[in-house]
């Protein structure tokens, strides 16, 4: 699965993820912007997203929310909206007491706040802010923040009412909150756009809020839950059903277990073993009479009884059983088993069945079952999504199992490590589509209760998890080649007027075969399935998703539309598509027994998306964007006290919950990060060798971290000539994977000391999370001095290698690309060295060797390892550089000193000094590219556009808002100008025309 990059803004053991958008237009003044993926926030963090919106002379503001208007006239009124615990709040003064309630995403934990007050002629709004107070994901695409208008549904409002002074004790401790902070916005003197002081006063009010508001939701959200099961339950037992009645034997059901047994444990007993599901599911894509979207369905999973029990315990999470005694227990003969209890336990998630007799070892059994479901708009499990298009508001049925949720979609076995085959049949309207794993195999007409029906079967599926496990009713249309008995078929599929009309999905396309070729090049094994779609949905909870044959994405990750769309939405196509392509073997065809062990999976997708990547697109170089995307980010992460080693033992991952914190961006980029370090110091011919063996022996099957290990010691011994790694690569590997954080090497190059250290960003933190390795790594240090490369392996906390030792201007440099998982310092005089080459010859050093210099220095800087001035000398040389791996380097570290000194004497000369550094580069650009209107060549002269264009309007320099004006009023008048308007640099800072509202400048921090 694939979770998109994010950035960072550090203070002392806490990461605070902030996003301003600064200026919005007004006409838009409260619409809200799309929820963030909520199951790949980082844990321990706190994400704040900040909209501040200053207008004038205004009276009366229709405030949006959706589909209803609040009108708000009077003066001095506070307007407050909280979100909390997947609700949506709004309060609208003490006097009316009125408390809507919107349902959102039931398993968001987090709290929202939208809050606006009137102060003489001026309105001031703050929306939204947001703030994580349980463990979650947050996306975010790779260059922007992309604020989207969220549009609900009116059968998504209910109205609760909550007792007077319940409503008035919450709006009173709000209105204290409030009227003790100052909500004036001060004029946007700064780069940025963004003050800490406001940071402060933003966080006070949120951590105040959140507790009221968390109580108050948890409340409503078990009213409506049970609601919900009880009108789902009066459809299960009412309502009419399309399958087949199977007789079960005599028991008696239950909904809660008894205080003791193994129902109660997460995990899964060892005593049974899946190997086969039948399963058919029928999708209502229309209310029903209780307005909700509800699928019938119907399942038998088959399992072998490997140790004696009789207990049947699977998984199942709010299916309503329509079987009478809500599951049938069967023998391999088909006659039922009589069972004395069949009950649901809610804690668990399971279904238990009670057999009056042991299961046999060796012998076969099934569990059959029909049931109802709710199509929630939840985006987990078999869920609903929806879109507009040619103003009629469409339906479509999809599915995401990752992690734990198959089994809202059919009872199953669901863990990772219990693979089976799957028979699917999905039951449709005959104007739809549906698609699943494999390739449908017959389309047969029925009639259900007079009407007419779409039987879709599916070819029987090669053995799998259940959370890969797919199907999509869609009325979507496809492009590309379905495939034959000899070919694999590879389609894009998406909404029709995307592909057929704006012809969308042509990139990806493009790409996905091969892509696809690429990876069973690399893996040494032929791709398995006989077809690979990809599907764009419009509301997906990630950024993409593995299914087996039946790869989903949100719509920003694999749709592209040349006209309009940007080089960055380009380059995320491709890396999403070869992220998710790598899975198919590396994740699929062999799989991770559990979930402690996802970093593997998902960090090793996490690399070898840039070479998928690169492969398609060989111009973009794209290999070395890792450093940024992935290693620099991580480190800021993983730089903490409170980060957390790759793995942990599986007991402690256990609940739906802990298995969601896992997905982090420690698993993806830090794995991604030291996996790109391994196949470096093995060698890629190595690695690949390793890793070939490794998915043969293990193809269908489930393995461990260290059997990766295993495989590659192997490639290693038999390896000529010899490797001469110091260690095993178990050894050496288990220093990265089983302690947190990473060091600081330091190498002294008058006496050839080189020293270790556990690198945190504030010196003063305390590490409590012990180290069986005393946080002492085993690491690969790759070095140059002048042009003459080496290796060394250090080992210890302390050692000499005279090899490090320099004399007169010969200067030595570490870790050449970035290949190892560490930070270096050096002596004052190494560094003045490097300091003075790159103000003479900058290109004689690597360009990503030049980001790392300056992201290695201002970190240091930070942790106070090295002066300030330091790290601000290694960035003299960029007036001279036009790369954009250095300059985004130095933007990303210096944001943080900008935000530090604002309001300083210092921010003065500092705003001068970038002025001079970025002034010579926006003539390069400037010139190279016809005052703006000729597209850079490369992908990264793209982005070192932007960057330029965003830093020379954004420090004031006339010139670069003069064309950004002038382009603007052209654009305004004449349509275009050569380039389209999204895909302009200069149309993030196009300047307020005059008069009223018009179009604001449009600023974002983190761009």
């Amino acid at each position: 699965m694939e979770l998109q990059k994010k950035q960072s803004i550090v203070k002392g053991n806490k990461t605070t993820k902030l996003f301003v958008v600064h200026k919005v237009k007004c006409s838009e003044i409260m619409d809200h912007y799309r929820l963030p993926a909520m199951n790949s926030f980082d844990k321990k963090e706190l994400t704040l997203v900040l909209v501040i919106c200053h207008t004038q002379n205004l009276d009366k503001i229709d405030i949006i929310e959706t589909e209803t208007k609040f009108q708000l006239v009077e003066k001095n009124k506070t307007y407050i909206s909280l979100r909390a615990a997947g609700l949506q709040m709004e309060i609208k003064g003490p006097e009316n007491g009125i408390l809507i309630i919107k349902r959102m995403q039931s398993r968001i934990t987090t709290v929202e706040i939208t809050a606006g007050q009137m102060s003489g002629s001026k309105w001031t709004l703050y929306s939204p802010m947001w703030i994580v107070i349980g463990p979650c994901n947050f996306s975010e695409n790779k260059r922007y923040v992309n604020a989207t208008a969220e549009k609900m549904q009116e059968s998504q409002i209910r109205k609760t009412q909550l007792e007077a002074s319940v409503l008035l004790n919450l709006w009173n401790e709000l209105t204290k909150v409030f009227t003790t902070q100052s909500v004036t916005p001060a004029p946007n003197t700064m780069a940025k756009g963004f003050y800490v002081s406001k940071l402060i006063a933003v966080v006070a009010i949120v951590l105040s809020v959140a507790a009221i508001a968390t109580i108050i939701a948890l409340a409503v959200v078990y009213a409506q839950e049970k609601e919900k099961n009880n009108e789902l339950t009066n459809v299960a037992t009412s309502g009419p059903t399309t399958f087949a009645t199977t007789t079960s034997a005599t028991g008696t059901t239950a909904t809660t277990a008894p205080s003791d047994g193994p129902w109660l444990k997460y995990r899964l007993p060892k005593t049974l073993k899946p190997y086969h599901y039948d399963i058919r599911l029928h999708p209502i894509l229309e209310k029903n009479a209780q307005g909700l979207y509800i699928f019938f369905g119907q399942s038998e999973v088959f399992f072998t009884c490997v140790e004696a029990t009789n207990l049947v315990i699977i998984h199942s999470n709010k299916l309503n059983f329509t079987t009478p005694t809500k599951a049938v227990l069967i023998d391999s003969a088909g006659k039922d088993l009589p069972v004395s209890q069949v009950e649901e336990v809610q804690l668990t998630q399971y279904l238990v069945l009670h057999a009056d007799k042991p299961l046999e070892v060796g012998k076969n059994y099934s569990v059959f079952s029909r049931y109802v479901g709710e199509l929630a708009n939840d985006l987990a499990g078999f869920y609903r999504s929806e879109y507009v298009e040619d103003g009629e508001t469409k339906i479509i049925a999809t599915t995401q199992m990752q992690a734990p949720d198959a089994r809202k979609a059919f009872p199953c076995f669901d863990e990772p490590a219990m693979k089976a085959t799957f028979n699917i049949t999905i039951v449709h309207k005959p104007d739809y589509v549906a698609l699943s794993n494999m390739n449908a195999i017959s389309h047969n007409n029925i009639i259900l209760e007079g009407e007419n029906w779409t039987e879709t079967v599916f070819q029987k599926t090669v053995k799998m998890s259940t959370y890969l496990v797919a199907f999509i009713v869609s009325q979507f249309s496809p492009t590309g080649d379905p495939g034959s008995s000899t070919t694999t078929g590879v389609q894009i599929w998406g909404r029709k007027k995307a592909i057929e009309e704006e012809k969308q999905g042509d990139y990806a396309l493009s790409i996905t075969k091969p892509i696809l070729d690429f990876f069973a090049r690399y893996y040494q094994t032929p791709y398995p399935l006989p077809k690979s779609d990809q599907v764009a949905i419009p509301d997906f909870s990630s950024g993409a998703m593995e299914n087996w044959g039946l790869v989903t994405y949100r719509e920003t990750a694999l749709l592209y539309d040349p006209k309009v769309s940007s080089i960055g939405n380009k380059e995320r196509v491709a890396t999403v598509v070869a992220h998710e392509l790598a899975h198919q073997w590396f994740g699929n065809l062999v799989t991770i027994r559990w979930w402690n062990d996802l970093w593997l999976n998902e960090g090793f997708a996490s690399y070898v998306e840039y070479l998928g990547a690169d492969y398609a697109e060989p111009t973009w170089n794209i290999k070395d964007l890792i450093v940024l995307y992935d290693v620099h980010r991580v480190m800021a992460v993983d730089a903490l006290a409170s980060s957390h080693p790759l793995t942990s033992k599986e007991e402690e991952v256990n609940t739906p919950a802990q298995i969601s914190e896992v997905f982090d961006s420690i698993a993806y980029s830090k794995g991604a990060s030291v996996i790109r370090m391994l196949s470096e110091f093995v060698s890629e011919e190595v690695f690949v060798k390793g890793l070939a063996t490794y998915l043969k022996h293990f193809e269908y099957d489930n393995t461990v971290y260290s059997d990766l290990w295993t495989h590659l010691q192997q490639a290693v011994d038999t390896t000529v000539p010899s490797l001469n790694l110091p260690k095993t690569v178990a050894e050496i590997m288990d220093t990265w994977v089983l302690q947190m954080g990473f060091p600081v090497v330091k190498i002294d190059t008058t006496t050839g000391v080189v020293t270790q250290k556990h690198f945190l960003l504030n010196s003063d933190s305390v590490v409590t999370r012990p180290s069986e390795f005393n946080y002492t790594w085993i690491v690969p240090i790759s070095y140059t001095k002048n042009d003459s490369p080496g290796k060394y392996w250090l080992l210890q906390s302390l050692e000499t290698n005279n090899d490090f030792k320099t004399s007169g201007t010969e200067w030595l440099l570490a870790n050449i690309n970035v290949t190892g998982y560490y930070r270096v310092n050096y002596d004052e005089g190494n560094w003045n060295k490097l300091i003075a080459q790159l103000g003479t010859n900058h290109l004689s050093i690597p360009v990503i060797n030049r980001a790392q210099i300056i992201d290695d220095a201002f970190n240091l800087a930070r942790a106070k390892y090295v002066p300030i001035t330091t790290a601000l000398d290694t960035t003299k040389f960029l007036s001279n550089d036009v790369e954009y791996m250095p300059w985004q380097a130095a933007l990303s570290s210096l944001s943080y000193f900008v935000q530090m000194f604002d309001r300083t004497e210092v921010f003065g000369p500092m705003k001068e000094y970038m002025k001079r550094q970025v002034s010579p580069v926006f003539e390069h650009f400037k010139t190279t590219t016809g005052n703006f209107t000729i597209r850079p060549a490369s992908l990264t002269d793209q982005y070192s556009e932007i960057n330029t264009i965003s830093t020379a309007c954004g420090y004031g320099i006339p010139e670069c808002r003069e064309l950004a004006s002038k382009l603007f009023k052209d654009w305004m008048t004449s349509g275009n100008n050569g380039r389209e308007k999204s895909q302009d640099p200069l149309h993030f800072f196009w300047l307020t025309v005059e008069g009223g509202c018009g179009w604001d400048s449009f600023h974002i921090i983190g761009h």
